[in-house]
């Protein structure tokens, strides 16, 4: 009997790449993700009485969040359909939940829809979905390498139990080549390759948790290795470096990686460490990051975490703008790099940043406090009538440019909200404020 799914199914075809072939059928071939997928998990637990949750797979590329999918979808013997985020309209959605109706009424079959990249479904069109979610009309299974609580909206996430996916481990990757290269069915035995140790670490490392890019890989190597008189191909390490020379570097533009990245490398340079902060500084660059980004969120640091500890620290940071704009990469990495290194290296202190949030928040409580009449603008002459300006005291008319007199309003005379500490140059700010305080007391 033909599905009604048929539609969605992909037309029979040439077996894809070595990933894709390798893919596990089962939850006891299921490699890594052992928190998910392991015994007495919430999942496994759900599934094995009988229940199939709506879900939301949230993690890096090549870490199981597809092969999951469908695993579940036939643990649970229940129709899969996959559609991309990308080019799925609201009209294909609509048409899957009602074959998904009759599935159910004719079949007796639940349908699992899984989503992939459903970080990129618009508002509307998880809109349209969530009546089915909530009704158990499509078990919905959303895949995504981006913070769910950021791109799914709120009632659709609260009916999905959310599961995070991790990079795999180095064990787990040779686990996973060293299968497909004695796999005769899906894997690489029928080209009869060999590969070093060296090679297979160094796939390990750069592929860095990705499962399918460790798999290509080694794919790809042993196609390009000729086999030798034995009719074996001897893959080395410098076959797994050119096969790699476009070496994959795990970032992205506008993702969760790109801010986590970003994240890593401000909080080296606050930390005052040089080396981390240059290495993030690659990283992000490597990852195509737009330098004048990185530029940015060095002036709000040296603002943040340097401030009068350091006076030059933002100017630093101005300068990298600047010449990053007019440079432009790769020679732009060259300024980005000493301004990065200069700020970690700089002494720290956030008095200004916190002086600032305490004035804020003192502002949100007295903001109705009328300014002092000595410090009114007398700049005509009814103002002038009145006493506007007519006691301010120009402090350059006094030693040392100096006078005592009061400028914070009514009620807050006292208050302080910067607190210089004893970094850098900001220790003789602390010094000078505190000869000017005692000269107040004294008055």
């Amino acid at each position: 009997m033909r599905s009604l799914f048929d539609q969605f199914s992909h037309p029979e075809r040439e077996p894809g790449p070595l990933a894709s072939r390798m893919r596990p059928r089962t939850f006891q071939s299921f490699v890594g993700q052992e928190h998910i997928v392991g015994n007495g998990t919430v999942l496994r637990e759900n599934i094995q009485n009988g229940q199939l949750p709506s879900l939301i797979i949230w993690g890096p590329s090549g870490t199981g969040k597809t092969t999951l999918a469908r695993i579940i979808a036939d643990y649970c013997e229940a129709h899969f359909v996959s559609i991309t985020g990308f080019n799925a309209g609201v009209a294909d959605i609509r048409n899957i939940v009602d074959i998904a109706q009759k599935v159910k009424r004719l079949e007796g079959k639940k349908t699992v829809l899984f989503v992939d990249e459903i970080h990129r479904f618009s508002k509307s069109q998880q809109d349209v979905l969530l009546p089915h979610v909530e009704s158990g009309t499509v078990s919905l299974i959303g895949a995504t390498t981006e913070n769910p609580s950021v791109t799914v909206i709120r009632p659709l996430l609260s009916r999905c139990l959310v599961l995070k996916t991790e990079g795999l481990d180095g064990q787990a990757l040779l686990q996973l080549m060293q299968s497909a290269l004695v796999d005769s069915v899906n894997g690489l035995a029928e080209w009869n390759p060999t590969i070093d140790k060296a090679a297979l670490e160094y796939i390990v490392r750069m592929a860095d948790g990705d499962a399918r890019v460790a798999l290509n890989t080694l794919e790809l190597a042993t196609i390009a290795t000729a086999a030798g008189g034995d009719g074996v191909r001897r893959i080395t390490l410098n076959t797994i470096e050119r096969t790699l020379d476009e070496r994959y570097i795990p970032h992205d533009r506008d993702g969760d990686y790109h801010y986590d990245t970003i994240s890593a490398l401000i909080k080296s340079v606050r930390g005052s460490d040089p080396d981390a902060a240059i290495y993030w500084l690659a990283r992000m660059l490597a990852g195509g990051t737009d330098p004048l980004y990185v530029t940015r969120r060095l002036m709000v640091l040296a603002a943040e975490d340097i401030g009068l500890a350091n006076e030059a620290a933002l100017s630093l940071a101005v300068s990298a703008h600047h010449a990053v704009t007019a440079i432009g990469l790769p020679e732009a990495a060259i300024p980005l790099a000493e301004a990065v290194i200069g700020l970690a290296v700089s002494a720290k202190s956030n008095a200004v940043y916190t002086a600032l949030r305490a004035a804020q928040e003192e502002v949100q409580k007295t903001r109705g406090k009328q300014v002092p009449i000595h410090l009114r603008n007398p700049s005509n002459a009814t103002r002038r009538d009145l006493g506007h300006g007519s006691d301010y005291r120009y402090p350059h008319d006094f030693a040392d440019h100096f006078v005592v007199q009061r400028y914070l309003p009514d009620g807050l005379a006292q208050t302080q909200f910067y607190f210089p500490s004893d970094q850098g140059r900001e220790g003789h700010v602390r010094e000078r404020l505190e000869h000017l305080n005692d000269t107040r007391e004294n008055k």
